[in-house]
């Protein structure tokens, strides 16, 4: 099928293995000293590795290549960490999220959040919230699948949530008017650990980069079982 995915220039590549390391998915690979798109069925065109690389070796092209294949890519992430299932299978913890789960609903949760509205489509751009904020840019899956979202993430951040593969558009563009007319003090990605959600990183990472700005940030994964990955 023709369709978006990346090519990389074994010229310019350094073989740092940045690219290798942003690639949720596991396309990328250093052979020979070099990056190499090795699972082409493992690409889905979203680009995370492009802000990672140093030295501008990946760019996009529309080209014949096989279709993405989720179901490849997680069933490879789940032989790679064990076959970790949210039940009680051998490699997983399954009684102490049933644990978590239960300690979570014995209190009443107070919302955290500071400001209305916050889909990354309707905020306004010179909010007066956005003045010395920590931001937090969010897919809107996350604040459903981790319990005390609101307590550890939420809380004193202004929060932006939206879906990449459910929104049209491209959201860099907003977030860099944000993060280039504002004072950011800090941003926080929270991502879900499925593919499409590269999409959210990626814009934030083209939209710091596009700011000019030097500004702490972190992505945060969280899985479908509601874990923290990293």
């Amino acid at each position: 099928m023709l369709r978006k995915i990346i090519k990389i220039d074994d010229e310019k590549c350094s073989g740092c293995g940045l690219c290798a390391e942003a690639c949720h998915e596991g396309a990328i690979e250093i052979v020979d000293g070099k990056a190499k798109l090795t699972r082409e069925d493992y690409c889905d065109g979203l680009g995370d590795c492009l802000p990672a690389c140093p030295t501008n070796a990946i760019t996009f092209e529309e080209r014949e290549a096989p279709a993405y294949n989720e179901a490849a890519v997680l069933a490879a992430k789940k032989a790679k960490s064990g076959g970790t299932l949210p039940c009680d299978c051998p490699g997983t913890n399954a009684k102490a999220i049933k644990r978590e789960t239960a300690s979570a609903y014995s209190a009443p949760v107070t919302s955290q959040l500071m400001q209305w509205p916050v889909q990354i489509k309707l905020v306004p751009v010179n909010a007066p919230y956005f003045d010395n904020a920590s931001l937090l840019v969010a897919a809107d899956c996350t604040a459903f699948a981790y319990g005390n979202f609101h307590n550890e993430f939420i809380r004193n951040h202004v929060t932006l949530i939206g879906c990449p593969k459910l929104d049209d558009g491209d959201y860099a563009e907003k977030l860099t008017q944000i993060i280039a007319g504002n004072n950011i003090k800090s941003v926080t990605v929270a991502r879900m650990e499925v593919p499409c959600c590269g999409g959210i990183e990626n814009a934030v990472k083209r939209a710091l980069q596009a700011s000019g700005k030097f500004i702490p940030w972190r992505v945060v994964t969280i899985s479908t079982d509601g874990r923290l990955l990293d």
